[in-house]
């Protein structure tokens, strides 16, 4: 890490603090929040109580054991997205030079990814899909397994492109190919099972079902973008990154679906339909300021958006410095709301989502501030909002 980067991070404390939460506390609030949703009703308040009577010997029966049909499919799945991400055919992209000056070289073939998975996965969803999706969670969270010793590169991770051989690029697959396929996969299996308990899917089930679809959908329509964002370029294979990928995202950002196949709620037509176009509208926005400035940079400013040229600020970016992450927020927020609010733990996703993306504001913030130092501040004294445009 060079000396840039290391005045970017967080105090000592904090980020010491953050990596002990992270090893500690993470895996087993997966299994919490699977069970919480899976045999409390979602209700944290059943969940305190059981554990009020039952105390450790409680949490130590609600773990699960992993059977071995599940870690046929979660390795068969594994091997399949794998096999998808070296195989199918794809354009030639080139990521942001590392630090060492090594320019990574990768194969843009997520989006044929991404259908191949979906259509292979209805065309098996007979037998398959009772069986994945209400102990998914539980699964991968019990799967974390212990190491030999505690050090941060075990959570923050040492390499920034590892790769098996010259074509297989290790981030790729835990963020993109596995995780963010996931994400898919479970939200159209969490639809799937609605139907099959109770012989109907609710229209709260399809809004939170087509707008997670259309955010994963535009996620690998614009992966090659994403290789060029924090996560790839600057946040190294470690815990954080990989167990977050792999166990985390399928978990967590899907736990919405995972509420509402328990409780499938019809919202009135009206209501529905203004979820869905306001969610639609939030993803749009968030993907139109990304494509503002893969633009941008690709033509080196010479190009038009919005049909007029651009200055070195412009649109989105010019209402504040990370205004892309207001319309993710929200368009988290629309496909949680159809589960109402007799419950707080479908919104924790939405929650951590912010916490996340400010932190992220700030990091980025820092970095830019090392690497382009008076042209930042220029850029700041003309957007002096972080995120929120005229509030923060």
């Amino acid at each position: 890490m060079g000396d840039a980067e290391k005045n970017t991070v967080h105090s000592t404390l904090v980020t010491l603090s953050s990596m002990i939460s992270l090893l500690t506390l993470c895996p087993p609030f997966v299994i919490l929040l699977w069970y919480t949703m899976v045999h409390a009703d979602g209700s944290v308040a059943l969940t305190w109580e059981y554990f009020k009577q039952h105390g450790l010997q409680g949490f130590k029966d609600i773990w699960p054991t992993p059977s071995l049909i599940a870690w046929k499919i979660i390795f068969v799945y594994g091997i399949f997205e794998a096999a998808l991400q070296l195989l199918l055919p794809g354009k030639r992209v080139e990521g942001p030079i590392s630090p060492n000056g090594n320019t990574p070289i990768y194969k843009a073939n997520g989006l044929q990814a991404y259908a191949v998975t979906l259509i292979t996965y209805l065309s098996l969803w007979c037998d398959m899909a009772a069986h994945v999706a209400p102990n998914w969670a539980a699964r991968q969270g019990g799967a974390v397994g212990s190491g030999s010793g505690w050090r941060p590169a075990v959570v923050t991770g040492m390499e920034l492109y590892p790769r098996i051989g010259k074509s297989f690029d290790i981030k790729v697959f835990t963020n993109c190919r596995f995780g963010l396929m996931s994400w898919a996969v479970l939200a159209v299996t969490y639809c799937i099972k609605q139907y099959e308990e109770n012989g109907r899917v609710a229209n709260s089930m399809l809004i939170n079902t087509i707008l997670m679809l259309v955010y994963v959908s535009k996620f690998f329509w614009w992966e090659s973008g994403y290789w060029c964002t924090m996560d790839i370029a600057h946040d190294r294979a470690g815990f954080y990154i990989c167990w977050g990928c792999l166990v985390w995202v399928p978990s967590i950002y899907t736990s919405p679906g995972m509420y509402l196949v328990n409780h499938p709620i019809n919202l009135g037509s009206s209501l529905a339909i203004s979820i869905l176009l306001s969610g639609l509208l939030c993803i749009y926005i968030n993907y139109d300021c990304d494509r503002q400035r893969q633009e941008f940079r690709r033509t080196n400013g010479k190009c038009l958006i919005w049909g007029r040229a651009p200055s070195k600020v412009f649109i989105m970016w010019g209402l504040s410095r990370h205004f892309h992450y207001v319309p993710e927020i929200m368009a988290a927020f629309f496909w949680t709301v159809p589960a109402l609010f007799n419950h707080c733990l479908p919104y924790f996703y939405v929650v951590f989502l912010t916490i996340l993306l400010f932190d992220r504001a700030k990091r980025d913030d820092d970095r830019c501030s090392s690497k382009y130092g008076k042209y930042w501040k220029l850029y700041c004294q003309k957007v002096p909002y972080k995120i929120i445009p005229g509030i923060y």
